[in-house]
């Protein structure tokens, strides 16, 4: 029996039901095979009026397999090619049927998925927020291969369909409708296949409804072909604008475009086949294996509840207080507030907390300019801020995060002067950077209670959430942390207690590697360069210059009280440098007048000139190889360290947390994962990674020495999963 369910209907349409034995249908060998019969069956019905694909599921259709596309290894190319041409084969046989073919879509049409859509003469979808259409290929450093690039061109012509297959965007059905994506909503999924009938019916005697577009005569291209002068800017701009967004580091784009281009120069047929062939180099590259392993795999992991303590109930955050209004603080606000959760927003003074609630307006006037929210919802979300200077207004929150300096004696104080206020099961979040959180909640009556919650600024832009666990957090707190990181739609790692905790420690590395760099005379453009060059999105200079000097030379005194000051190693020369940059020539930073770096008012920036009379050697020669991978490698090491300690509980939390919360390069998967398709000296993997840190262990010193884990991996010949 397939599980594509086949009826025929007294006015000779059929309409096929699909219904795969997994959670959602996908485009596996079990979708082939009931295809490929459905087709059969459509060619030699007699009496047909008409196709309706429709779904059993929640989801309509989702996408390939990426199973299956991980699994592709190279000197495989020649079968995945001849599988990606069959499937593009039943997609010409279904529109080359001589009857109207209708995609009655009730759910999510994602990649493979609207693909399917695409190859029907008729899209009618529901108009609900569960529905939503795309391409998303690219982010898991693919292409749509089904024929999405080639049948999207065709059908907006090239201009209007390269955002969709560049950006991979997502949209709802209403904007879906006005691009032409689709080309009818309905109100209710109760009436959609009745809808999808009924045109079909409509259509009687329209001899041109069961031909594509493509596939009419005299069909011209929408805005025209590529070679035309009204697209000669748009293809000449294209491959340089794309270069300087991906640095060259993601062949997806590059080939999708190349593919795009073809598809508005090209009969049909011909781009199909360019289109299997793009498809067919990207699927076995190292950049398409760490995207798909990271970004669907793991994320969906993450997300999923992996590091969740199993058996404690969910439980929602009702009422939040958020201690200090500050730039951490009102971001907090703000993302509750607009999760639908009351927020108590308490500061020293009622003034101070209402200057943190204004923050939420200035946010919400800025989406209302840019017609993505209404006088109404602001006003709704702005009422779910409450702003006070009295502890007592805390009662009846069910979570406090404290948002104030990093000063242990600050939060300290905070801590007792709140605590009597709430209820003995408040579970109390500190959103700390890096001070540990098990010696944090020594000051607290119920340290099982006591969890650290750390938020990226600007918090309404950063999707990431870290969760610290200190050494006596429940289970019970843990969950709740968690739930409430999911509700307010971030994405939460659960990590163990240590300085500085997983991420600020690994990032910690990247702006250390940048001032030894900056020490031993390389000129400090090069090192901001090269350091955009592998994928990070700011140099080391530049996004120091970001989180402050003067923050820097902060946390420096904090660890020395603290006693652990170089517990992850020597800091000698960032010392050395802070202290001169700060203390000597007062350059704290961006927002205290400059740093390494001197800013204009139009928002321009120069490096300040005495670094080159301080640190600058022109002599020196050092290969830009060797920068680019110190660069890397010390923030790659750091996590591996974070791995083997125990710090980091999975490698999910690391690879996602990497990206999501440090801006480890795309390309990559993550740090992670890096190590997994490393290629050096004819190595491959784990034991590639081991030879690139003993040459660089060599040159610049032991911190580039790989750890345990990796070495006992390279051993075994496996990867970190």
């Amino acid at each position: 029996m397939s599980v594509f369910a086949y009826q025929k209907d007294a006015d000779g349409i059929v309409t096929i039901t699909m219904d795969q034995t997994g959670p959602v249908n996908a485009m596996n060998q079990e979708y082939r095979d009931a295809m490929r019969e459905t087709l059969e069956r459509l060619e030699g019905e007699e009496g047909l009026a008409g196709v309706v694909f429709a779904s059993a599921k929640k989801v309509f259709f989702a996408g390939g397999d990426l199973n299956e596309l991980l699994a592709v290894q190279p000197g495989e190319e020649a079968t995945f090619m001849a599988l990606s041409e069959a499937i593009k084969s039943d997609f010409r046989r279904l529109e080359r049927l001589p009857v109207p073919v209708v995609a009655a879509i009730n759910g999510a049409a994602l990649g493979g998925g609207f693909e399917l859509c695409l190859a029907c003469n008729r899209r009618i979808a529901w108009d609900d927020t569960s529905v939503q259409i795309g391409l998303p290929e690219v982010g898991l450093g693919l292409l749509p291969g089904a024929g999405g690039i080639v049948r999207l061109v065709n059908l907006l012509g090239l201009e209007a369909a390269l955002p969709y297959l560049l950006e991979g965007k997502r949209v709802a059905p209403a904007k879906a409708l006005a691009d032409g994506l689709v080309d009818e909503l309905v109100e209710s999924r109760e009436v959609l296949l009745e809808r999808a009938r009924s045109w079909i019916l409509e259509q009687r005697g329209n001899d041109t409804a069961a031909q594509q577009p493509w596939d009419r005569k005299g069909f011209k291209l929408p805005g025209g072909k590529a070679g035309t002068p009204a697209l000669a800017q748009l293809v000449t701009m294209a491959a340089p604008m794309l270069q300087k967004k991906t640095r060259g580091l993601l062949p997806a784009p590059e080939m999708i475009l190349d593919c795009a281009l073809e598809a508005a120069r090209l009969d049909v047929d011909t781009a199909l086949r360019i289109e299997s062939r793009g498809l067919t180099r990207l699927v076995t590259t190292p950049e398409a294996k760490n995207m798909i392993s990271t970004f669907f795999f793991q994320m969906n992991k993450v997300k999923g509840g992996a590091s969740r303590p199993a058996g404690v109930a969910k439980r929602n955050v009702e009422r939040v207080g958020v201690l200090g209004a500050g730039m951490m603080g009102q971001g907090i606000a703000y993302v509750s507030a607009a999760a639908g959760i009351e927020v108590v927003l308490k500061d020293i003074s009622v003034d101070a907390a209402e200057r943190g609630k204004a923050y939420s307006a200035r946010l919400l006037d800025k989406q209302i300019e840019r017609g993505r929210a209404s006088e109404a919802k602001k006003a709704d979300l702005l009422s779910r801020i409450t702003t006070t200077a009295d502890d007592a207004d805390l009662a009846g929150c069910d979570l406090i995060i404290e948002a104030v300096f990093e000063d242990i004696e600050l939060k300290n104080r905070l801590l007792a002067a709140t605590e009597p206020h709430l209820a003995e099961d408040v579970v109390w979040g500190s959103n700390t950077s890096s001070l540990p959180i098990t010696q944090l909640a020594e000051a607290s009556r119920k340290p099982e209670n006591f969890i650290g919650i750390h938020f990226f600024s600007p918090v309404d832009k950063m999707p990431l959430v870290e969760i610290i666990c200190g050494e006596q957090t429940s289970d019970e707190t843990l969950a709740k942390a968690f739930d409430y990181t999911l509700q307010i739609r971030k994405t939460p790692i659960v990590v163990n207690d240590s300085l500085g905790f997983f991420t600020s420690r690994t990032f910690g590395t990247y702006l250390d590697e940048g001032v030894r760099l900056l020490h031993e005379g390389v000129d400090p453009v090069l090192i901001d360069s090269l350091g955009k060059a592998v994928g990070m999105p700011v140099g080391p200079l530049a996004v120091h210059d970001e989180v402050s000097l003067e923050l820097t030379r902060k946390a420096q005194a904090t660890w020395k009280a603290m006693g652990v000051q170089d517990k992850h190693g020597e800091q000698r020369v960032m010392r050395e440098v802070i202290d001169t940059m700060v203390g000597v020539f007062d350059r704290g930073g961006r927002y205290h007048g400059g740093g390494f770096y001197e800013y204009r008012e139009d928002g321009g920036k120069t490096i300040w000139p005495n670094l080159y009379e301080m640190y600058h050697q022109p002599t020196l020669t050092l290969a830009a190889d060797d920068i680019k991978d110190r660069l890397v490698y010390r923030q790659v090491v750091e996590t591996l360290k974070c791995l083997q300690e125990g710090v980091l509980g999975s490698v999910a939390d690391g690879n996602v947390g990497s990206i999501l919360g440090i801006g480890a390069p795309v390309h990559t998967g993550g740090f992670i994962q890096f190590v997994n398709t490393c290629s050096h000296a004819g190595k491959k993997g784990p034991a590639a990674f081991v030879a690139r840190c003993e040459e660089l262990a060599k040159r610049y010193g032991e911190r580039f020495a790989a750890p345990a884990i990796v070495r006992e991996k390279a051993a075994a010949g496996e990867s970190l999963r």
